[in-house]
């Protein structure tokens, strides 16, 4: 029998595509793009084309494991019964609560998927009700989040299908084309009716390559350069003063601030001349409709956040939320007000061993958490959706805190992985095709039902199963850890929010996709103004922020760990520890198939660096600071300007050394939102002995 099956991809993806899956006898045998998606459109991306080799791996986990031996690289597994995994975790969790509190308990997970009903609902109701420590979820976006919400209140965005109408677009650290894929036809579609694409991005990307306009900006240095953009435009007049007049807060404050961002002084700053900047500036300004797409990469710099929050006043300076094709998106996430408390229910905390909520513990800091924190200190992680071992910085520190026998550590995964090395017990986990699922998006505002397709492999459990599991075996007798994937799907709906008038599981399962129920064709969230902050104007000028003690308005300020830090440092060169386009982080990475698409192992770096210290492209070179050193080999090939070097995240256990890059990279936080700094890290290079 053959049949297809609606699904959503659940990556951690603005794009969150329509997917169809061919299902014969219970196999899946083809995955291809939903045709009827209106920003998908039938196609895939390259890693999820290739999703069955996924799904189907030889090297999927599918049993549950108990490690044999050591911890750490070469790990060895028994297998065991579901039975005895969930009753060695629960007893150890018993005994660890006895003798130092719940909070000695830590679940670590972020965006391995970002499904509604696997990505945080029954987990959050675990942990909150077993009184475990609460995870601060901010390595990937938080501190672009906050800059973006102190100054529009709210994330929401540029509708993808209108960059169609866009004269001027910017793709500001954005690499569209490589891990935003589905919105580069819209852009293709405005190009060929004139539209002219800008890309600013210190490294040369896919996208940067298609561009009609390259701008290679230092790293860390967006904020000097849109306040350089705001000089520009408020001195020449080219803002729309009746929108600023009408719907913004502080002009007057912001006015002030950037006399002291000229041109010439923020040439010297981002290494973008100051001609260069006026002619940005004005034709921003005056070429309408101009849309910029921001992504994360901006505010993954230790002044990240403001780099977003002055981002972000360009289109409200200018007034280009007031037109089709025009604003920003950098994600459109808030528009989807499901019931959140009701899926994730923190009421639960107060009925947990404490009674109370719990200590919170960020991430980014998780090497520090599990080697320094006291009273308690962590006896015991869950780790679920992420693989931290691979991704949280400062990687020498991180496997040090993995590596204490004294740390009790369950995963749940689909493959063997860099944390699973350091488990003591490993349970199989489901992908997409082998569980149901609700789908929103950070990229477009259509609301999807994801249907199974084909029943678990081997002993496979989702992460909704698992936890509520877990509760029942821990005895907890709330009715809402018997709550089943529909009954879930429509507490997540029961909302009054009207742009989700009309829209329940029903129609979700009948349609597979359904766009947010907004009052117009084209959605103009801020045409007329609307602004979800505290006085209902966009904000130039932030009494929240202010508040905090922190600038009210904006500026930039160097981050210390930089080449304009205004330290003196050993290390000269700033290391860009970015993102594969073929890999997602840290998935896909294993994958044959999709190795076979990216250079690996690599350090990219301009020929003026490279002869200073005598490589040459093919060398083996030793990459280093205090924090750690890693081989790569060089490629002298011009991505990225003299003073920058660049190399991708991959598993540490795939390096012929077992490292990835995050041994370079620093736990040091950013301004807004307590995020993780991987684009402001110094290093410096030298010839790999024996070369």
């Amino acid at each position: 029998m053959k049949k297809a099956v609606h699904a959503a991809c659940p990556h951690d993806c603005p794009d969150a595509c329509g997917v169809l899956i061919t299902v014969e006898d219970g196999r899946a045998t083809k995955i291809q793009g939903d045709p009827a998606h209106p920003v998908t459109r039938g196609f895939l991306c390259a890693k999820v084309a290739k999703y069955l080799d996924r799904v189907y791996s030889p090297d999927r986990v599918l049993y549950p494991a108990r490690r044999v031996g050591r911890k750490g690289p070469g790990a060895r597994w028994e297998r065991i019964s579901w039975d005895a995994a969930l009753d060695e975790i629960c007893e150890r969790f018993l005994r660890i609560t006895r003798k130092f509190g719940s909070e000695a308990i830590l679940p670590y997970s972020y965006g391995g998927t970002l499904g509604v009903l696997n990505g945080s609902t029954m987990d959050r109701r675990f942990f909150h009700r077993l009184g475990a420590s609460q995870l601060k979820r901010t390595i990937c976006s938080k501190a672009g989040e906050e800059g973006l919400l102190s100054v529009i209140g709210r994330k929401l965005g540029t509708e993808p299908e209108q960059f169609r109408h866009s004269r001027y677009i910017i793709a500001w650290g954005a690499n569209i084309h490589g891990n935003n894929i589905h919105l580069w036809p819209f852009i293709e579609e405005a190009r060929r009716a004139g539209a002219k694409l800008v890309v600013i991005d210190p490294f040369k990307t896919r996208t940067a390559a298609c561009a009609d306009w390259y701008l290679p900006v230092n790293p860390g240095t967006d904020a000097a350069l849109a306040l350089g953009l705001m000089h520009v435009i408020i001195r020449d007049r080219l803002y729309d003063a009746d929108y600023v007049a009408n719907y913004t807060l502080g002009f007057d404050q912001l006015g002030e601030r950037v006399r002291d961002y000229p041109p010439e002084r923020v040439a010297a700053i981002t290494g973008i001349s100051a001609p260069d900047i006026f002619t940005l500036a004005c034709e921003y300004a005056t070429t309408r409709p101009a849309a910029i797409r921001l992504n994360y990469g901006v505010q993954r710099s230790e002044n990240g956040g403001m780099a977003v929050r002055a981002i972000a006043m360009l289109p409200c300076l200018i007034g280009s939320w007031k037109e089709v094709g025009g604003g920003l998106q950098l994600s459109t996430s808030g528009a989807f007000l499901l019931k959140r408390d009701a899926l994730e229910r923190p009421d639960l905390m107060t009925r947990s061993p404490l009674g109370r909520p719990s200590r919170v513990l960020n991430m980014v800091e998780i090497g520090k958490a599990l080697t320094t924190i006291d009273n308690p200190p962590i006896q015991a992680l869950f780790v679920y959706n992420s693989n931290p071992v691979a991704v949280a910085p400062n990687h020498n520190l991180v496997v040090r805190g993995f590596s204490r026998e004294d740390l009790f550590t369950a995963v749940h995964e689909q493959f063997f992985t860099d944390t699973t090395d350091y488990a003591d017990i490993v349970l199989p986990a489901t992908t997409f095709f082998e569980h149901k699922e609700l789908q929103t998006a950070y990229g477009h505002y259509y609301l999807q039902v994801s249907h199974q397709a084909i029943a678990p492999l081997g002993e496979c459990r989702s992460n909704f199963q698992l936890f509520s599991d877990l509760a029942r075996r821990m005895g907890f007798q709330e009715d809402c850890f018997r709550e089943s994937v529909d009954q879930a799907i429509d507490i997540a709906l029961a909302t009054s929010d009207s742009w989700l008038a009309g829209i329940d599981r029903h129609r979700l399962e009948r349609e597979g996709h359904v766009r947010l129920n907004f009052p117009q064709q084209e959605f103009l969230p801020f045409a007329h103004g609307g602004f979800f902050t505290p006085s209902g104007k966009a904000e130039f000028y932030s009494q929240a922020l202010a508040a905090q003690g922190l600038d009210p308005v904006v500026a930039f300020t160097p981050p210390a760990e930089s080449r304009h830090g205004g330290q003196a440092s050993a290390y000269p060169l700033e290391l860009l520890a970015r993102k594969a386009d073929n890999f997602l982080n840290s998935t896909f990475t294993n994958l044959p198939v999709l190795q076979q698409m990216e250079e690996r192992g690599v350090l990219e770096l301009n020929a003026v660096d490279a002869q200073a210290r005598g490589i040459r492209d093919g060398d083996r070179v030793r990459v280093f600071n205090d924090r750690g050193e890693i081989e790569l080999v060089a490629r002298v090939n011009g991505s990225v300007r003299p003073g920058v070097v660049a190399a991708q995240l991959d598993w540490a256990k795939l390096s012929p050394q077992g490292r990835n890059i995050n041994v370079l990279t620093s736990d040091r936080l950013t301004d807004l939102g307590a995020s993780a700094t991987f684009y402001s890290v110094l290093v410096d290079m030298q010839p790999a002995s024996g070369v």
